[in-house]
């Protein structure tokens, strides 16, 4: 029996997250410089997102440039802010004919002018698909997202729009970075690596994790799915206790 068939098509997690990690260690393996292992990731991106849609996944988001990130080589980081562009130009025709829509989260705006302006136009030619969002965590940081939101609130205690006692976990969730999307169910990290790195704190309080050594450029659907078939085995209580489950 292939894995695909093995997985419940009725219990599918709405919302998959991913730390896409290893592709510096990929390279190094291979006897190249970094860069290469990030050209050879465009690889496993395009089989993840085209798997998870297949499956009839609705939100992927893949952790794609951390705002850590920035403290990397100039050299590495001017190459990725170009593989970035690239595959936004060389990607969008599938992503529409595979009526995928494109999101970013992230401090977006202070990303280099030319990948900021291809995002966009990414972001506006896919806006009407609807078979499934794919969101690129772009300059993010859940720490920065927890504090914009808590100025965004804070200013609106200020303005008189709001009081205190309004905030709660809902208020707090809309002024996200995220509004609208659903919290992830299933949190993947590549490369064998057991930490969040500053990812979706907020959001995946509930969130099932699953790490894996395989790094991100090794990567492929067969890894999803067995990462779907561990989610659908475990028991998800949420502070109740299994006999309260509902199965």
């Amino acid at each position: 029996m292939d894995l695909k068939s093995q997985i419940n098509i009725e219990k599918l997690p709405r919302h998959i997250a991913i730390i896409m990690d290893g592709n510096g260690r990929w390279a190094k393996q291979h006897g190249k410089a970094r860069v290469f292992g990030h050209r050879n990731g465009v690889t496993a991106v395009r089989e993840t997102t085209e798997a998870a849609a297949e499956l009839g996944v609705e939100y992927l988001t893949l952790y794609a440039f951390s705002t850590e990130n920035w403290k990397r080589p100039k050299m590495e980081v001017s190459a990725l802010m170009r593989l970035l562009v690239e595959t936004l130009h060389k990607e969008i025709d599938t992503l529409n004919k595979n009526d995928i829509r494109l999101q970013a989260i992230g401090d977006i705006s202070k990303l280099p002018k030319s990948t900021y302006k291809t995002l966009l136009e990414g972001i506006e030619n896919t806006k009407d698909n609807k078979r499934m969002t794919l969101v690129l965590a772009l300059n993010y940081s859940a720490k920065w997202e927890i504090m914009e939101a808590s100025r965004q609130l804070a200013r609106q205690v200020q303005a008189g729009e709001i009081t205190p006692d309004d905030i709660d976990e809902a208020a707090f969730s809309n002024a996200l970075n995220t509004k609208g999307i659903p919290d992830p169910e299933l949190l993947i990290r590549t490369s064998g690596e057991t930490r969040l790195s500053n990812f979706l704190l907020w959001q995946i309080a509930y969130a099932e994790l699953y790490f894996t050594s395989i790094f991100w450029p090794d990567f492929r659907k067969e890894n999803l799915f067995n990462a779907i078939i561990d989610f659908q085995r475990r028991e998800r209580r949420f502070g109740k206790i299994s006999e309260q489950v509902v199965q």
